[in-house]
């Protein structure tokens, strides 16, 4: 059989050593929308031997524009991003180990998540959770490439523990305003996803094979204008993770509440997450309102809204930004079962 990865192999700067570097390799990648199907579809195709890819959502027509490791076919079966794209990527590299894991990254099960790999890349849309990445990559010495993206604009960089300044010494950099925060007041074109997760993958590549030539800039795009910018990054003398303080591993988790931005929509956690069947769930919420369920989420249409819940305990509640509704939902309908469940398991 031909080797398909003979043209890559070809390429000076990876060789046969790189591609065997290569294929011994394991990263994550948290989150799987724009930027993760980009970063996830890339390093498969390229022979990462073990791809675990982490995400908490379910897909949405509004995705497909720009999330290319999905179609219509996975809206009409209910999956969610994670299950969706390791379906899809088996298919296209079957000696790739591909792990999906449906999960919503926080401080509580981070280091059981990214822990043992090799490279974490971030594939997100809310900088919280990136925080709490780079505390746990400057905790176990494990690197990271960070990418953002809104509207035409993107940015990346690259985060080596013990070498490159980190993401909360770049918070500090002026470069940093030059992106907004949220798609849901400035929109996103798929083209600047594409190009910075493109650019993440590139580096992912280079930071697993050992090679010199790594990004040690902050990257700026912006696809419209046809902008392409480096800004030098400098270690912050303050800064809490550089110097050992990991405030955001370090916070403890109840129930919260997170608008959920360019989604109408809000997410509900809880901490510590008590599992329970999703076939339990929907007989009890049967007298409640419209239940659905598949083998990875339950749909409940309940007072003019609608929660999608996972068998962790987090639910979505959608068509509201309104986070008190959103709370209040969650705690009358599920939270108490899921105590429920939990409260039985331990009596047994």
């Amino acid at each position: 059989m031909t080797d398909r990865y003979a043209r890559q192999r070809l390429f000076p700067a990876i060789g046969n050593e790189g591609q065997q570097k290569l294929s011994s390799s394991f990263v994550t990648i948290v989150g799987c929308g724009a930027l993760g199907s980009i970063i996830a579809t890339a390093l498969v195709r390229a022979g990462v031997g073990r791809v675990r890819i982490v995400d908490r959502d379910f897909i949405e027509y509004h995705n497909l524009h720009r999330q290319m490791l999905f179609n219509e076919e996975d809206i009409k079966e209910g999956l969610p991003k994670a299950v969706a794209a390791e379906r899809h990527l088996k298919k296209v590299n079957s000696s790739v180990q591909i792990e999906g894991i449906i999960a919503d990254v926080n401080c509580s099960n981070i280091e059981g998540i990214v822990g043992d790999s090799d490279l974490i890349l971030d594939g997100l849309d809310n900088l919280e959770t990136r925080y709490i990445i780079n505390d746990i990559s400057m905790k176990l010495k494990i690197p990271w490439v960070y990418g953002a993206v809104v509207s035409s604009q993107g940015m990346t960089m690259d985060i080596l523990p013990d070498d490159t300044p980190c993401l909360q010494c770049l918070s500090s950099h002026n470069a940093t305003n030059r992106i907004p925060l949220t798609i849901d007041t400035m929109g996103v074109i798929s083209q600047a996803p594409f190009i910075i997760g493109s650019l993440q993958s590139v580096e992912a590549i280079k930071i697993l094979i050992g090679a010199q030539d790594i990004n040690r800039d902050l990257i700026f795009i912006d696809v419209w204008k046809g902008l392409f910018k480096r800004f030098k990054v400098f270690h912050n003398a303050g800064c809490l993770p550089c110097h050992g303080t990991f405030k955001f591993l370090e916070a403890k988790l109840g129930i919260t509440a997170t608008i959920l931005h360019g989604q109408n929509a809000v997410q509900i956690s809880s901490s510590p997450a008590n599992k329970v069947s999703l076939k339990e769930l929907a007989a009890r919420l049967l007298a409640v309102g419209k239940v659905t369920y598949n083998d990875f989420m339950l749909t409940l249409a309940v007072d003019s809204q609608e929660m999608v819940v996972f068998s962790d305990g987090r639910a979505i509640v959608k068509n509201t930004v309104d986070e008190s509704l959103a709370y209040g939902l969650y705690t009358k309908y599920i939270a108490e079962i899921f105590a429920q469940s939990f409260n039985n398991d331990c009596l047994r």
